[in-house]
């Protein structure tokens, strides 16, 4: 099966009062986001993905803008080859609100660890008691490199500068619907490295409480559901089989 041929780009038109010249939307008909820039200067949203070859059981048909907020929310129509080598067309949607990094501050000495509490809506929404979830510290990249990026939410969110940041994984939080891949740290810290307040940035709506747990209640708070945010129990779980509060850790 052969791929439909891709849409060529092109440049935004520059438009003028008057008749627009043969060929050129007229400014009524330009999409923000896709052939107009959105609120946030985005254009080409909807090219995500048309160009992807890696897999050839899939081949990209349309991709259909079909929300924009501060995130992007598209429907792609594409051809899947199954296991038995027969071809349907199928159609997903996607929400992209770009990758993001994660990290757990952890004392060993003392046996702590830094967390954070905030209102989160989607989970109030769906069950949640008062919404108000205990989490790790974590933020997107934005146009920075995952070091940078979780260094800059631990900093804005806990208050805390890190030591040597140690890289745990790379994880699809949840892969049916979101494109976010998240990066996991863990990294040290003292009582003198706690430099500032956190609470995050009022001006991004953030209120934020900063948590500092002894590591085993915390862990403990995994089981019982005080802690129900997958990345953190994540990370408190590493720390408990591989990390610094790992018997063999204690050991040394």
């Amino acid at each position: 099966m052969e791929h439909d041929a891709a849409l060529p780009g092109s440049p935004h038109p520059t438009l003028h009062a008057g008749t627009p010249r043969l060929g050129t939307p007229h400014l009524s008909t330009l999409r923000p986001g896709v052939d107009a820039p959105d609120h946030r200067g985005r254009t080409g949203l909807d090219r995500a993905g048309r160009d992807l070859d890696r897999n050839p059981g899939v081949v990209i048909r349309e991709v259909e803008l079909t929300s924009q907020g501060w995130h992007v929310l598209r429907r792609t129509t594409f051809d899947y080859r199954r296991r038995d080598g027969r071809w349907e067309t199928q159609a997903r949607e996607t929400y992209d609100r770009g990758n993001g990094a994660v990290v757990l501050p952890y004392d060993a000495e003392r046996g702590r660890v830094l967390l954070s509490r905030q209102f989160r809506y989607p989970a109030y929404v769906n069950d949640h008691p008062d919404g108000l979830l205990i989490e790790a510290a974590a933020g997107l990249l934005d146009e920075d490199d995952p070091v940078t990026a979780i260094r800059r939410e631990s900093a804005e969110e806990l208050g805390v500068h890190l030591g040597p940041l140690v890289h745990i994984l790379d994880a699809y939080m949840s892969p049916g619907s979101v494109t976010e891949r998240l990066h996991f740290f863990a990294a040290p810290y003292t009582p003198a490295d706690r430099t500032g307040d956190g609470g995050g940035l009022a001006e991004d709506g953030e209120d934020i409480e900063v948590l500092e747990l002894p590591f085993t209640e915390a862990l403990a708070m995994t089981r019982d559901g005080r802690i129900s945010d997958g990345k953190t129990i994540m990370l408190l779980q590493w720390a408990a089989l591989d990390g610094p509060f790992a018997p063999a850790a204690a050991a040394r």
